[in-house]
Order: structure tokens, then C-alpha cells, then sequence
């Protein structure tokens, strides 16, 4: 195999000559044999998608790293749940969403934690304080010990990002319905 370790491996060679590593590096770091084999599947999943041109001694190291960002988002996206989850034992059985409106609801929230995590860290902050915990601009600016003009410049940001992220949305759910790919109701 020395001829192909300066060349870029295929996918199909990446995943049978690292696969089994890849998944023995996870079952080990989330303890959970499921878990692993469906973030396994994953990182390949991603390669097939956005391929990167890895070499034998690059393979492992960059297949690490995915491997890191797959488990923090499978525990990001478990937190988010059992938040939702949380909030739903705390409201009557009649007005308990559907299963249907809990897994977009659910969706919604990652997509927008997700959207949260790109902004700056004070955007998102102020943004949080403004919109979680009902603070006035005059506020976040003394938390967050910038002008008000600052707050309101960080909001409009946020709000730009939530419109992008709507948009976004509402886009793909259009080409989904526009191609067929409903969720089965007529």
C-alpha cells in the first residue's frame, strides 16, 4: 500500500481500512455500542457528502477530530432534548404537542442553538438575555458592559442571523414539498 500513501484515499478505502478503528474510538469515548455505530456511520456519511482528499498518515488524525465533533453534537443535541423533554412534564397532558410538532419543535431547537453557536459569543449573549430572560437593552449593556447602542447592534445581528436560519427553513421545507418529499400527510 506504499504507492497510496501520498495520493488521496477513496472513500471506500477509508472506510474499510479505518471503519473498525473509527468505531472502536467512539464505542469507547460514549460507552454505548449504538451510539457509536450510527456516528460511525456518520463520518463516512459526511465523507460521501463533502469529500476531503486524506492520505494514509492523515486518515486517523482528521477521522479524530470528526469523531470529536460528532460526539459533542450527539450531546448537544441530548441536552436540547431532555431540556424539551423537561419543559413538556411540566405542561397538562391536553396541551401536549403531538409527536409530530415535539420533533420539529426539537429540530427547531438545534437548528437554532446551532445558529447560536456560529454567532460571536456577546451577540449570542445578548441575544439570550434578551430573548430567554426578558432583559431591556439597558440591561445587557450594564451585564455586558458595553454601550446601548452596542446592545441594539448585536441584536439586529442575532435577529439577521434568525431570519437567515427562517429562510433557510422555509426553503428547504418548499423544495422538499416541491419535490415530493412530504412527511406523508396529504
Amino acid at each position: 500500500m506504499s504507492g497510496v500513501t501520498q495520493q488521496s484515499l477513496s472513500v471506500e478505502t477509508l472506510y474499510s481500512e479505518h471503519h473498525g478503528w473509527l468505531y472502536q474510538v467512539l464505542r469507547r469515548r460514549l460507552g454505548n455500542t449504538d451510539d457509536a455505530a450510527d456516528l460511525a456511520h456518520d463520518a463516512f456519511i459526511r465523507l460521501l457528502t463533502k469529500p476531503r482528499h486524506l492520505s494514509q498518515h492523515t486518515a486517523r488524525a482528521y477521522l479524530s477530530r470528526m469523531a470529536r465533533g460528532l460526539c459533542v453534537d450527539l450531546w448537544r443535541r441530548r441536552e436540547i432534548e431532555q431540556a424539551w423533554l423537561d419543559t413538556l412534564a411540566h405542561q397538562p397532558d391536553q396541551e401536549a404537542p403531538s409527536a409530530e410538532q415535539q420533533t420539529a419543535a426539537i429540530e427547531a431547537l438545534i437548528e437554532v442553538d446551532a445558529m447560536l453557536r456560529r454567532l460571536p459569543e456577546p451577540v449570542a449573549d445578548a441575544f439570550l438575555q434578551s430573548m430567554v430572560h426578558g432583559l431591556t437593552g439597558r440591561e445587557i449593556a450594564q451585564r455586558l458592559n458595553v454601550s446601548e447602542r452596542t446592545v441594539r447592534n448585536y441584536l439586529s445581528k442575532a435577529m439577521l442571523a434568525c431570519l437567515r436560519l427562517q429562510a433557510r427553513l422555509e426553503g428547504e421545507t418548499f423544495t422538499a414539498t416541491a419535490s415530493g418529499e412530504t412527511d406523508g400527510r396529504p
